[in-house]
C-alpha cells in the first residue's frame, strides 16, 4: 500500500455501521469477492496480506482501500482540518470497486440511517447475491434486472426505491465511458437515471471514481460535521456546505471523509 496508510482506521467504514456482507469484516481481516474468488485482507508491517493475490485481486483491493488518494499531498493549511489530519495519518476513504454496488448502496441509503440502509443492503446482498465461505458477491445487474419489484420491497426497499434499482439494473449504462468524463458530465449523466440526484452522483464521483473536487454538500451527516466544526454549531444550509468547500480545494473528497469520521469518532 502506498503510504501513509493505517489498517485500522482505513477499514473503520466496514465495522461502525454495522455487517456488510459484501465487505465482511470476520475475525479481524476484511473478506470480499473478487472474480467468483473470496479474498482476505489482513494488516501487514506497512501494508496489507492478501489471500489470493494475483493481478485481479491487487486492483480490487488496492481500490478498496483507497490507494489511489494521494494523502503526502494532503496537508492542509487550515487550522481546524490540519490537526484531524495528523490524528487520522493513514486514513485512506475505503472506495466502491464496482460501480453498480456504489449506485445501489447510495440509493439505499436515501432519507434513512447509514444503520438502517446497511440492513436493507444485507438482506438485499443475501436475497439475489452469491455466497462463498464468508462474505458475499454483490449481485449482478444481470442476477437483478429480472426480479419484480415485490422482490425488492420484500428485502426492505420502498417501492420507490425498488423501482430506482430494477431501473439501474436494467440501464444500459457505460460505466467505463462514464469514468472518462469531467465531474460535471458525469453528474449530468447520472441524473438521467430515476432515483439519481445530486446527493447519489456527489457521493458517486466521490466513493467510487475518486474524485478530487468530489464535496456531498446534501449529505445530512457532512452538513453536520461542517457546522460543528466551522459554524459553531449553528446547521449550515446546502448552499452553505457547497460554498465552504471551496476552502479545501483541490481535496475537498479527502476533507469531507476525514471531516466525517472525525465527527462521529470519540476525542
Amino acid at each position: 500500500m502506498p503510504q501513509p496508510f493505517d489498517f485500522e482506521l482505513t477499514t473503520e467504514r466496514f465495522r461502525v455501521f454495522g455487517t456488510d456482507l459484501a465487505n465482511l469484516w470476520h475475525e479481524g481481516g476484511l473478506h470480499r469477492i473478487v472474480g467468483g474468488r473470496e479474498v482476505r485482507i489482513e494488516s501487514s508491517l506497512g501494508g496489507v496480506d492478501v489471500e489470493p493475490l494475483d493481478d485481479e485481486t491487487r486492483a480490487v483491493i488496492l481500490k478498496l482501500l483507497g490507494a489511489e488518494f494521494d494523502l503526502n499531498a494532503f496537508a492542509p493549511p487550515d487550522p481546524v482540518l490540519t490537526p484531524i489530519v495528523e490524528q487520522l495519518r493513514g486514513f485512506r476513504p475505503a472506495l466502491a470497486p464496482d460501480p453498480f454496488e456504489m449506485l445501489v448502496g447510495a440509493i439505499t441509503a436515501q432519507q434513512i440511517s447509514l444503520r438502517a440502509a446497511f440492513a436493507v443492503r444485507n438482506r438485499f446482498v443475501e436475497r439475489f447475491g452469491v455466497r462463498a465461505e464468508q462474505a458475499y458477491a454483490f449481485p449482478t445487474p444481470e442476477r437483478v434486472a429480472p426480479a419484480a419489484e415485490e422482490e425488492l420491497t420484500a428485502v426492505g426497499f420502498s417501492r420507490r426505491k425498488a423501482e430506482y434499482v430494477l431501473t439501474l439494473a436494467r440501464a444500459d449504462l457505460d460505466h467505463t465511458a462514464l469514468a472518462a468524463l469531467p465531474d460535471e458530465d458525469v453528474k449530468a449523466e447520472l441524473i438521467q437515471l430515476p432515483g439519481i440526484g445530486e446527493w447519489t452522483a456527489d457521493w458517486f464521483l466521490a466513493r467510487h471514481l475518486a474524485r478530487p473536487h468530489a464535496w456531498p454538500a446534501g449529505d445530512l451527516a457532512l452538513r453536520y460535521a461542517v457546522s460543528d466544526f466551522y459554524a459553531e454549531g449553528r446547521m449550515l444550509t446546502i448552499p452553505e456546505t457547497r460554498e465552504l468547500g471551496t476552502r479545501f480545494a483541490p481535496f475537498e473528497n479527502l476533507t469531507a471523509h476525514y471531516l466525517l469520521v472525525a465527527h462521529r469518532s470519540p476525542g
